[in-house]
C-alpha cells in the first residue's frame, strides 16, 4: 500500500501569501507564495487521491506574525483545525508560557507531542507519542520539541519546565512503540537538521524523520542509516510530500517532492475566509507606507542580513549609539525592493519590543560574539543552540568560522579603530536575546519600540540602501 505524508515546518504564523526568496543565476529574487488557504487546497487534492494520507506540523507555528502574536496563538486555532493535522511539536509555540500552550493544545483537534519536556515533578508536560492506524499499517509518531527552549529562549518559555535533547529518551520510545505493534515509526522533531542527523546516527528503528527548526529547504530527501529525513523551508512557502511504498509492514521505496505553494494553486474557500477574518483588523497597516527600500530585505543569510541591518540602523538612530545588537532570528518574510509598509515592519519584529541600552566593555562584546559563534557553528550539533549569528551594527568583525571555540574572531573594529577590551561602549539592543540579562552595566529600557524606531529612521533615510552595513566578514 501507499501512504502519503504531508509536512509543514516553521510557518511562523504566516497566514497569507507573502514574498519568498529564491535564487537564480543573477542572485536572489522573490515570488509571492504560501498561505494557509493555498496549502489547504493542495492538501485536499492529495487526500482526495489517497485516503491513506497523514499531515504533520513541525512547530514554530503559533508565533511569528502580528495577528498570531497579539492573540497569543488563538487566531490560528480555527485555521489549523480546518487543515486537520495529525500531530505537531513546538519551540516558539512556548513563547506565551507553558500555561497558554496547554490551553491552545486543548483546543486543537490533534496532539502536541514531546518526549523531552518535563515538569518540575519529573512528569512529561506533553504526550510523548501517538499511534495511527492507516489501512493495514500501524504508524507511530514520536515527538521531540526544541531542546533550546529552556537554554537560550526568554525565561517565560520554560517556566516550570526542563527540556532535554531527547537523545537519551528516544531509543527507549522507539522500542516501546515497536513493542506496541508499530510497523512504521516517524520522528517528528524540532531540534534542527544537524541535531536530527546526529540523533539518527545513534538511534535505530526510525523509518522517517520530519525535521524542523533550521529552515533547511531540502529538495531531496536525506538518508541517515535507514531513516528518510526531510525538512521544508519556512513560512508555509513549501509543502513536503513524501510518498511511502509499504510492503510487509516496512518501507520498500519512497518518493519525495518539495512542493512550492505558488499562486497557480486553487485556495480552499473555507480556509480563505478564516484567514480573512484573522487579518481583517490589520488592513490599515498594510495600506500605510512608511518608506522605501532599494534592496531586498531578508534574513536568509547566516552571517549578515539586510533586514536586520535596517532594524539595527534604526535602533542606533533612535538611541544615538554607535553599536547595536539583536538576535539572529530566522523568521520574517522577505521585503522586496520598493515600498515598505507598517505591516512589513511588524513582520520584522512582531513582538515590537522596547529598545534598550547598556554599557558593555570591549571584552564583554567580544565574549558575547564568540559565545554566539560557538552556538551557531559548534562541531557538536547539540551545542548549536541559536538561530543565525547574532546581528550587529557599528562593528566590523573579521572571523574564521573553522577555528575552535573562543578563537574565531581575528579582529573587531569600531569605526577605524580596534575595539578596546577595557573601554566601555554604549550599546543599543532589542530583546533579552540581543544582550542577555546580567551582562554589562547601566541597563535602561527606553519608551521607543522597535517598530517606532524603524518608522522614524525611514522618515530620514528613505529609500534605504544597506550600503556598507554588514558586520561579519570571513577572512
Amino acid at each position: 500500500m501507499k501512504i502519503d505524508l504531508l509536512y509543514l515546518n516553521d510557518v511562523h504564523g504566516y497566514l497569507e501569501p507573502h514574498p519568498e526568496v529564491f535564487y537564480g543565476k543573477n542572485g536572489p529574487y522573490t515570488e509571492v507564495v504560501g498561505g494557509y488557504a493555498r496549502l489547504a487546497g493542495l492538501i485536499e487534492q492529495v487526500r482526495a487521491g489517497n485516503p491513506h494520507t497523514l499531515l504533520f506540523d513541525g512547530g514554530d507555528t503559533l508565533h511569528g506574525t502580528l495577528p498570531v502574536v497579539e492573540s497569543e496563538g488563538e487566531a490560528l486555532l480555527p485555521i489549523l483545525n480546518a487543515l486537520a493535522f495529525d500531530a505537531m511539536v513546538g519551540h516558539w509555540d512556548f513563547g506565551y508560557g507553558p500555561g497558554q500552550l496547554q490551553q491552545l493544545a486543548e483546543r486543537l483537534d490533534y496532539p502536541v507531542l514531546g518526549i523531552n519536556v518535563y515538569q518540575e515533578d519529573g512528569s512529561l508536560f506533553l504526550t510523548p507519542y501517538m499511534h495511527r492506524q492507516v489501512g493495514e499499517v500501524k504508524v507511530a509518531v514520536i515527538g521531540i520539541c526544541s531542546h533550546i527552549i529552556d537554554k537560550t529562549m526568554p525565561a517565560r518559555f520554560s517556566e516550570g519546565l526542563k527540556v532535554t535533547s531527547g537523545a537519551e529518551e528516544l531509543p527507549a520510545y522507539v522500542r516501546q512503540v515497536r513493542g506496541e505493534g508499530a510497523d512504521i515509526v516517524i520522528l517528528l522533531s524540532h531540534n534542527g537538521f544537524p541535531q536530527d542527523v546526529h540523533l539518527l546516527k545513534q538511534t535505530e528503528g526510525i523509518d522517517v524523520c520530519l525535521s524542523a527548526h533550521t529552515h533547511n529547504r531540502l529538495y531531496r530527501s536525506v538518508r541517515v542509516n535507514d531513516t528518510i529525513v526531510i525538512q521544508c523551508g519556512c513560512h508555509g512557502s513549501f509543502l513536503g510530500h513524501l510518498q511511502l511504498d509499504i510492503e510487509g509492514g516496512a518501507v520498500r521505496d519512497h518518493r519525495y517532492t518539495l512542493v512550492k505553494v505558488e499562486e497557480q494553486l486553487t485556495p480552499d474557500a473555507a480556509v480563505e475566509a478564516l484567514v480573512a477574518t484573522a487579518v481583517q483588523p490589520y488592513q490599515s497597516l498594510k495600506e500605510t507606507v512608511v518608506g522605501e527600500t532599494k534592496v531586498l530585505l531578508h534574513r536568509y543569510s547566516t552571517l549578515n542580513a539586510s533586514m536586520d541591518n535596517l532594524l539595527l540602523a534604526s535602533v542606533r538612530y533612535a538611541t544615538d549609539t554607535g553599536i547595536a545588537l539583536s538576535n539572529g532570528w530566522r523568521y520574517g518574510a522577505p521585503i522586496p525592493a520598493g515600498k515598505i509598509t507598517a505591516w512589513d515592519l511588524y513582520n520584522i519584529v512582531p513582538m515590537n519590543p522596547p529598545v534598550s541600552t547598556v554599557e558593555l566593555s570591549g571584552r564583554e562584546i567580544r565574549d558575547l560574539l564568540e559565545e554566539n559563534l560557538e552556538r551557531t557553528f559548534s562541531c557538536d550539533p547539540l551545542q548549536q543552540m541559536g538561530g543565525y549569528v547574532k546581528r550587529c551594527s557599528g562593528l566590523r568583525v573579521n572571523l574564521r568560522i573553522e577555528n575552535p571555540r573562543g578563537q574565531r574572531i581575528q579582529e573587531i573594529y569600531c569605526g577605524d579603530d580596534h575595539l578596546e577590551m577595557d573601554r566601555y561602549y554604549k550599546v543599543a539592543f532589542v530583546t533579552s536575546q540581543g544582550v542577555p540579562p546580567g551582562v554589562g552595566q547601566k541597563r535602561q529600557e527606553l519608551k521607543v519600540t522597535a517598530v517606532e524606531a524603524m518608522t522614524e529612521y525611514l522618515k530620514e533615510h528613505s529609500p534605504y540602501t544597506d550600503a556598507g552595513k554588514d558586520c561579519f566578514h570571513l577572512v
